[in-house]
């Protein structure tokens, strides 16, 4: 990381900048559960395992983590295009990850996008394996 280039846990100041980005990354969607105030209890809910990167004063890089106490979830992975090919992405997924061992969570899964295929390579560049025997599923409440 450069002296500029900075990673730190997610903070609500930062909710307006991570919309932004994950609005502009393909592969990223922004749902209904991604108002403030649910982002708020998520955040509160896992202290200290969100991230973001930094460059100077912009927002480049985000990650929401977090864990039901049995498994850890990463959501929202994004990376600004003109900041990839710097290992941010995988620089946040090591911090998360270190953040959920931490917290004693052995597995942690991630959703993505079968039409995200550079969300897929990414994920698969890092080992991690698809799950064939299970489908996501989900319904709104």
């Amino acid at each position: 990381m450069t002296a500029e280039l900075e990673t730190r846990d997610f903070r609500m100041d930062d909710y307006d900048a991570a919309i932004a980005l994950w609005s502009r990354v393909e592969g990223v969607e922004v749902a209904e559960g991604d108002t403030r105030a649910e982002i708020a209890s998520f955040v509160q809910r896992n202290p200290g395992l969100s991230r973001v990167a930094t460059e100077g004063t912009k927002l480049v890089a985000v990650a929401l983590c977090g864990h039901d106490g049995r498994r850890g979830h990463i959501y929202h992975l994004a990376v600004d295009p003109d900041c990839r090919r710097r290992r941010l992405g995988k620089c946040l997924v090591d911090e998360c990850l270190n953040g959920l061992r931490a917290a004693g969570i052995k597995r942690v899964i991630i959703l993505v996008a079968s039409d995200n295929p550079r969300g897929l390579s990414f994920w698969r560049n890092l080992k991690w394996e698809d799950m064939p025997f299970a489908l996501a599923m989900g319904i709104d409440l």
